[in-house]
């Protein structure tokens, strides 16, 4: 009985998860994300490239995460650290890791895909509709964000896009910007923070006059875009 419950708890241990999270910015956290990978007891580091802290090497580690952050991809003399995470998204993408970009991790991914991202002609900040492409309406994980009729809100906060990279496929637009998610192979690039928590959307307007038409609004989407996060991250972080 003894060496059967150990074969067991040593298979559980090879199958078991692990996930690199790379964060641009102290504000910009894996939020849900995190929440999801404790609940199912994955194994997963944190990595503060923003601070300076350096990004370990990639062996061993099944998925890469890259977060949000206020800075540009064209801004890389300015905040130097962000080639170290291109070409750690770059790495990842060689070894068959599976990468998922939120926000400036969806514009780097496009760079290191070989496109253009640059300013657009507006922002988009707070809650915002998407509609999926017939692509997008397809696609077993990305499907799991969306309403019955291809369409969602989304949280987000971005004045940058892309072009769409040779070989991806488009997932979604909006009505300001072409570019709001796409596969390339089994990683997926979004334009919008689907990690959202209530605290950090509380802290990221803190200093807006407009945080209790904010907060009045999330407290209706939130509970049901909590759940759609939850089943995509299901559907992704999967061996």
């Amino acid at each position: 009985m003894k060496a059967s419950t150990e074969k067991r708890l040593t298979t559980c241990k090879e199958k078991a998860m692990r996930v690199l999270i790379i964060k641009n910015t102290p504000l910009e956290g894996p939020g849900t994300i995190e929440e999801f990978l404790k609940e199912n007891e994955a194994s997963y580091k944190i990595v503060e490239a923003g601070l300076g802290e350096e990004i370990p090497p990639l062996d061993g580690y099944d998925y890469l995460v890259v977060l949000g952050g206020p800075m540009g991809v064209y801004e890389m003399d300015k905040y130097p650290f962000l080639k170290k995470v291109a070409l750690a998204m770059e790495g990842a993408l060689k070894r068959g890791i599976k990468v998922l970009g939120i926000c400036l991790g969806a514009q780097l991914f496009a760079h290191v895909l070989g496109c253009r991202v640059y300013p657009g002609n507006a922002k988009e900040i707070g809650w915002c509709e998407i509609k999926a492409t017939p692509e997008g309406m397809k696609d077993e994980v990305f499907k799991t964000l969306l309403d019955p009729s291809g369409k969602a809100m989304v949280f987000q906060w971005h004045g940058d896009t892309y072009d769409l990279p040779s070989g991806a496929v488009r997932l979604a637009s909006s009505g300001l910007f072409q570019e709001q998610a796409f596969r390339y192979g089994d990683s997926f690039a979004l334009q919008f923070h689907m990690e959202v928590t209530m605290d950090m959307i509380r802290d990221w307007f803190s200093d807006s006059d407009n945080l209790n038409l904010i907060l009045e609004k999330a407290e209706k989407l939130y509970p049901s875009y909590r759940s759609k996060a939850d089943l995509f991250y299901r559907s992704f972080f999967k061996n």
